[in-house]
């Protein structure tokens, strides 16, 4: 028979409080967020042992659905970003323009492009494959015309 192992979470402030239970074991722990508190929960699991997969129930608020949405909810959201910041036109010095005055020097020289690498042996074509055949003249019409009527 399989014993269900129960993961309980608890919010407390920032920080999340695990409580693993199952096989007659209890085992607690604290985490800073409900990613980190779920990766924590299986470690839990872990140290409770038992033999192959544990089927573990993940709670918060008794629920495995409020748990899955906060789970989840935490998974896909981005973080937050400080927004980017636009000067008005007009704003930046001259220094950092683009546009050249006539009196200085030139810039110098944008750095040349970058080779490609080379392939590994594996993904070359034979020598043969890779130098291209001349093309065969063309014979004169005239030479075409005689072939035509033989």
């Amino acid at each position: 028979m399989v014993e269900a192992v129960t993961a309980t979470y608890v919010q407390e402030d920032a920080d999340w409080a695990i409580t693993v239970s199952g096989r007659g074991k209890e085992l607690t722990a604290r985490a800073p967020g409900i990613i980190a508190a779920r990766d924590r929960a299986d470690q839990l699991v872990e140290e409770l042992g038992g033999e192959g997969r544990n089927t573990v129930v993940h709670l918060l608020n008794g629920s495995a659905l409020d748990f899955t949405q906060t789970y989840m909810t935490a998974r896909l959201t981005l973080p937050k970003q400080a927004p980017l910041e636009v000067p008005p036109p007009g704003s930046v010095p001259k220094q950092q323009t683009t546009e050249k005055a006539p009196d200085t020097a030139p810039a110098p020289a944008p750095p040349a492009a970058e080779k490609k690498p080379a392939l590994p042996p594996s993904k070359q074509l034979p020598k043969a494959v890779e130098e291209s055949k001349p093309a065969a003249e063309p014979a004169p019409a005239a030479e075409k015309a005689a072939e035509a009527r033989a």
